[in-house]
């Protein structure tokens, strides 16, 4: 078999997408090779904003494609030249490619302004472009000792985001906007007077109806920015993000025939006029149109795939709905949003004081959805946007949340298209959940996770993933298969329906719990510890007396982190990184005394390994005569608080972060919680306390503090998103408060504060309209239940020191304490004792150690195991 070589330029998404589709469809007798003029492996330009702000990895789809040996990426290749005639592309290095088809796939570059001073100025399309801007205003804003300004030029959605980033790595952010109203290309006027709002109160100035003339620059730095009403807006930083254009120099100098405003000419095949080269994403034009957006450029990529396996797919056209990705406001455009088709009507509701603006466009009839625009509020836009061109089941008005309607639950017909990025009809979510062969064993899909990667619906833009998880729970019930919420197979209630019932009722016992809303007598290891978690953090008592011991792991039993080798580690809590000299010391004898493994952690304390049970006593004595407090990194509660060394010792620091980072954590210290909770503060943009993947992350700006929230590092690293800025002291805490306060109480058992925050309705919004504007009315009690577990704080092995009984838990073995250097030996006789022989410690000093029966319990000599923990609970 001839092997087909099938040659991409580019490496954008829409490159990316393609290669993706030909592998899932099978390489026999193809060879795909890609050549990229970045060094980068194809990422994520939709996410490009995350990068603006920090070290993101925006790489698409899995790596490992990229190492099957029918495909080949070279990267840093960029092609100069194609030759019709010989079917070769030359590069740059003059490197020549041959081909049997060519897949143009060259994107766009970012349009630049051609008005004096334009050199020194920055675009917004690449990585490397987000990279430079994050590199400058942090270069910057040290050399001049303030707060830059940073101007956009250009109010569409890429300016916006830009904006956004500018305000988020502390500068002052202003837009420049030629139309008279922000995305004046995707909204209309009343939606884009009310985005100004929106805009405007987020703190970013907005020039509209006006365009630049020049750009006033002084030994080489651009000072303002001129504009055609003879203003200057001062500026240390400019940013032009108006637009983008075709990069179809390839095609055009091949004499290939082009668009009206630029781009190669495409069939609904996506072929060219020439039938070895097609053209796929924004170097494509169908319809006298070239549009920089994922969907159409993932569908084309499809199509083209399609075509060489042998298939007849078309291009339908083009999906022009539109989402702001800025956070804190709400904006979303899709079909005709303008009303341009004759007889359409327009209904509209509008608050432009609140900036509050929906529309939809439908039929003369009322009936048929053709269009609708949503800013300040677009929870609608996800159920309605599958709808589009179909009958309403409801009248329109119904379907405006703003306006207080109600709009019924509507079943999908199969052939909606739910997620546009990936062209995933309804349908094929409904043969995934039923079990449709593609899935691994044809089993069907009941959860969300594997679901979007069944299907890759939600993978895109996410903006469907609230009605991929309605449709999914929606057919597992129709399919007779119940939704459950139960925490498990004793209790029936999830975990914040538990956790109302136990506060409200003030229940404070496993077993006045279980008998109240469970069944069965003894409970399991998934609710107990979660039973154990709700006490903790109701109940500011012991977290071990009262029978609660029973409920927690190993861990939290031994008040103590259980490495592999059955040891423990140690870890004293140095709030925000700060630590005498004296307490150094403190922690270098001990760790000499009992020759314990030393570690500074990522969360900047020093984490002291290999302690036995019956040794932690001993060595959390000296820590806390020494001044030292249990750093809870056994549990799920407050790890640490990491600080950058803040405006006390940089140069650049604008706030005290390590103050703030020791007042929150001995704020927050020992709170229970449904997962671990790490904190960062940093003291400036520069953010060297990496704040924005923490759970709750500060940035401090020179007008305050900037909240983010929710994110999360482990196997899925998640960035915290903003969700508020500029603010002093108290109201940082008291936001900090009801965030905390409410995820406790609502968030799912070992669910982090990313998960949580994704699967709310409404997500960061929601968070915002709580814990900021207290929409729901509890801000003053969720700060009252933070008080209360403030003031009724007490070390819990300052605790256990105090008390014989409680010391009584770290004994090696029930009834038998020995000295430390005393090892146990396995006998025959069931309960008998005596020291171990040389031969016998040598064995167990490997693990594999002799085995003590004693008194029912076996104990291995020396460290004690989870087993060994979990039976002596009950045992006093």
């Amino acid at each position: 078999m001839n092997t087909q070589q099938i040659l991409v330029v580019g490496g954008g998404p829409a490159a990316h997408r393609f290669v993706e589709a030909m592998w899932s469809r099978g390489l026999d007798g193809f060879h795909v090779t890609v050549l990229t003029e970045e060094t980068w492996l194809p990422y994520d330009r939709v996410a490009l904003s995350q990068a603006l702000t920090a070290d993101v990895d925006l790489t698409l789809g899995d790596a490992t494609m990229w190492e099957h040996p029918s495909i080949t990426l070279a990267s840093g290749s960029r092609a100069v030249s194609v030759d019709r005639a010989t079917r070769t592309v030359t590069t740059a290095a003059g490197d020549t490619h041959g081909y049997d088809q060519l897949v143009l796939a060259t994107g766009s570059i970012a349009a630049r302004l051609p008005i004096a001073g334009a050199e020194v100025v920055h675009v917004y399309r690449t990585v490397d472009d987000v990279r430079t801007l994050r590199a400058e205003v942090t270069r910057l804003t040290a050399e001049k000792g303030r707060t830059i300004n940073a101007v956009v030029i250009g109010g569409g959605l890429l300016g916006l985001e830009a904006a956004g980033g500018m305000q988020t790595l502390g500068a002052n952010a202003a837009v420049i906007n030629g139309a008279e109203w922000l995305m004046n290309t995707q909204l209309d006027q009343g939606a884009g007077t009310a985005l100004d709002r929106l805009i405007t109160a987020k703190g970013v100035e907005v020039h509209g109806g006006v365009f630049p003339s020049g750009f006033a620059t002084e030994d080489g730095q651009v000072t303002g920015v001129d504009m055609a009403d003879g203003r200057n807006i001062a500026a240390d930083l400019v940013v032009v993000a108006i637009g983008v254009r075709a990069r179809d120099e390839l095609p055009r100098d091949a004499g290939m025939t082009m668009g009206p405003r630029g781009g190669v000419v495409i069939d609904d095949a996506c072929a060219t006029e020439d039938k070895h080269i097609w053209a796929i994403g924004e170097v494509a034009c169908f319809d006298g149109m070239c549009l920089g957006l994922v969907a159409p450029a993932n569908t084309m990529a499809e199509i083209v795939a399609d075509r060489l396996h042998g298939g007849t797919a078309t291009f339908p056209g083009f999906d022009t709905a539109t989402k702001l990705k800025l956070s804190g406001v709400e904006v979303a455009s899709f079909g005709d949003a303008f009303a341009k088709t004759e007889h359409s009507l327009e209904i509209v509701y509008a608050d432009p004081a609140r900036g509050l603006y929906q529309k939809l466009v439908v039929t003369d009839d009322a009936k048929t959805l053709l269009g609708g625009i949503f800013v300040g509020d677009a929870s609608p836009y996800t159920a309605l946007r599958p709808l589009l061109g179909r009958e309403l089941s409801a009248e329109p008005g119904a379907y405006l949340s703003a306006a207080g309607g109600d709009a019924p639950d509507t079943e999908l017909p199969d052939d909606a298209i739910l997620c546009s990025c990936n062209n995933v009809s309804a349908g094929s979510i409904r043969d995934a959940v039923g079990g449709c062969g593609t899935c691994e064993g044809s089993e069907p899909v009941r959860e969300l996770t594997p679901l979007k990667s069944c299907t890759k619906a939600g993978t895109g833009c996410g903006s469907c993933v609230p009605m991929l998880k309605k449709l999914l729970e929606g057919e597992l019930t129709k399919s007779g298969i119940e939704v459950s919420k139960a925490l498990c197979e004793h209790f029936a209630m999830s975990r914040p329906e538990l956790f109302e019932a136990v506060r409200v009722l003030e229940l404070d016992s496993f077993e006045g719990i279980l008998e109240r809303f469970g069944t069965g007598s003894t409970g399991c290891d998934i609710c107990k510890p979660v039973v154990g978690s709700i006490l903790a953090s109701q109940r500011a008592e012991y977290v071990l007396d009262g029978g609660r011991g029973i409920l927690q792991d190993t861990n939290d039993r031994a008040l103590a982190n259980m490495q592999k080798n059955g040891t423990y580690s140690v870890v004293p809590r140095i709030p925000g990184g700060e630590i005498t000299p004296e307490k150094l010391g403190v922690i270098a004898k001990v760790a000499q005394d009992y020759n314990l493994y030393t570690k500074i952690t990522g969360g900047q304390r020093i984490d002291m390994f290999g302690a036995r049970l019956e040794e932690l006593p001993e060595i959390w004595k000296i820590l806390v005569n020494a001044g030292f407090e249990s750093g809870q990194a056994y549990g799920k509660s407050l790890r640490t608080v990491k600080s950058c060394v803040g405006s006390t010792w940089c140069r650049f620091g604008v706030q005290d972060s390590v103050a703030m980072a020791i007042h929150l954590e001995l704020r927050y210290r020992g709170l229970r919680s449904p997962h671990k909770l790490k904190f960062g503060v940093s003291g400036c943009a520069r953010e060297c306390a990496e704040a924005r993947g923490k759970d709750v992350g500060i940035i401090a700006t020179s007008d305050g503090w900037n909240l983010y929230v929710g994110g999360n590092g482990g196997a899925t690293p998640v960035h915290a998103q903003l969700l508020a800025k500029d603010l002093d002291d108290n109201t940082l805490i008291r936001y900090i408060d009801r965030y905390l306060m409410y995820y406790i109480r609502t968030a799912d058992r070992l669910q982090r504060t990313a998960a949580w925050q994704g699967e709310l309705d409404g997500g960061l919004l929601h968070v915002e309209d709580v814990v900021v504007n207290d929409s729901l009315g509890i801000a003053a009690d969720l700060e009252a239940a933070m008080a209360r577990h403030i003031d009724n704080y007490e070390d819990e092995w300052a605790a256990t020191l105090k008390d014989p009984e409680r010391l009584r838990r770290f004994r090696s073995f029930v009834n038998a304490p020995h000295e430390k250097d005393e090892w146990i030996a396995n006998v025959p006789e069931r309960g008998q004792i005596r020291p171990a022989t040389q031969e016998e410690r040598a064995a167990s000093a490997d693990g594999s150690g002799p085995v003590l029966l004693g008194a029912g319990i076996p104990m291995r000599a020396g460290p004690a195991t989870p087993a060994d923990l979990a039976t002596q609970e009950g045992v006093k």
